[in-house]
């Protein structure tokens, strides 16, 4: 009888996608904002994807870095003028957190949200 153990690993991709659409559908976030380095990031990581043959996961404005199994994430996002900003930023970083630990089994050890900025309303 065998003891091995399987080993599995989820890329940051993976990871990033799923903080992304927890982030997104959370009330108050009116878009994800992928800053400069997020667009390079972002470039790189579609262009690999495609060259591969697979359709990029919309991660946009998400970046995240696994340390001995225990993720970082950092998300920049735009607001709506009608939420609190703060409120707004806490409740992505619970739903995030909650999300990608359920999705994955990861534990979240950090979530980072930069409001880049706050969208008015429409008159």
């Amino acid at each position: 009888m065998s003891t091995e153990s399987a080993h599995y690993v989820i890329a940051d991709p993976v990871i990033a996608g799923v903080a992304a659409w927890a982030a997104i559908t959370t009330p108050g976030v009116v878009r994800l904002e992928p800053g400069l380095r997020g667009l390079v990031t972002a470039w790189t990581r579609a262009a690999r994807q495609r060259w591969k043959g697979l359709d990029p996961a919309p991660a946009d404005g998400v970046r995240v870095r696994t340390t001995d199994g225990r993720v970082t994430i950092q998300i920049d996002l735009v607001t709506a003028a009608a939420d609190q900003a703060a409120a707004v930023g806490r409740a992505v970083q619970r739903a995030v957190t909650r999300f990608v630990a359920e999705q994955t089994g990861l534990v979240v050890a950090e979530v980072t949200v930069s409001i880049l900025d706050i969208e008015p309303e429409a008159r």
